[in-house]
Formats: C-alpha cells, structure tokens, sequence
C-alpha cells in the first residue's frame, strides 16, 4: 500500500521560512510529479508547485520568488521550502503525487502565518 506523510508545518510570523517533507512509501515502482497543493478556509484547493521525474518545476504566481520545490529521488520525498512567509500563505498544506499510475494524496500539514 501506498501512502504519502507530511511534516513541517506549523505556526510562524509573517518573514519567516518553514519547509515541509512529503515522503511516499510503500510498493513504489515510478513517481511522475509530486506536487503540494494548500487549501485555505473557505477556499478552493489550488497547486501551489510541482516537480516532475524529470526535475521540471512549475509555481503559482503567488509564491514564484519565495518558493522552492526539490525532491530526492532515492527518499521518494519532495520538499517544499516556504520564506518570506505571508499570513496569506496560511492554510493545509497537501502533497499530492502520481505513483504506478495512480494519485495519492497525504494527510495535510497546517501552516498558520501570523503575529
């Protein structure tokens, strides 16, 4: 079985930098992208960046600049390095990731950007 863990969230002020991990575990035999995803209250989930097998990277123009996107092929992880933190960046943060075929999601770690 196939399963997605994040960590790394939490609670920081408004400037500060968090950097979450996503690593997928299980009977893997190929990951395409990995992706994180974040979903605010009373918001529509949106794709914050993804990064393919090939290392291809794309952002949503809220965070270009301020975020990075990187992944270790040999962990199966991908990481999300978050600075010049805004408290509109605050929301669940999701990895989301095709393996064999299929997409996975992970379980969702808060991050609360305030003073």
């Amino acid at each position: 079985q196939v399963q997605l863990v994040e960590s790394g969230g939490g609670l920081v002020q408004p400037g500060g930098s968090l950097r979450l991990s996503c690593a997928a575990s299980g009977n893997i035999f190929s990951i395409y992208n990995m992706d994180w995803y974040r979903q605010a209250p009373g918001k529509q989930r949106e794709l914050v960046a993804t990064i393919t097998n090939l290392g291809h990277t794309n952002y949503v123009d809220s965070v270009k600049g301020r975020f990075t996107i990187s992944r270790d092929y040999a962990k199966n992880t991908v990481y999300l390095q978050m600075n010049s933190l805004k408290p509109e960046d605050t929301a669940i943060y999701y990895c989301y990731a095709t393996i064999n075929g299929q997409g996975y999601w992970g379980q969702g770690t808060q991050v609360t950007v305030s003073s």
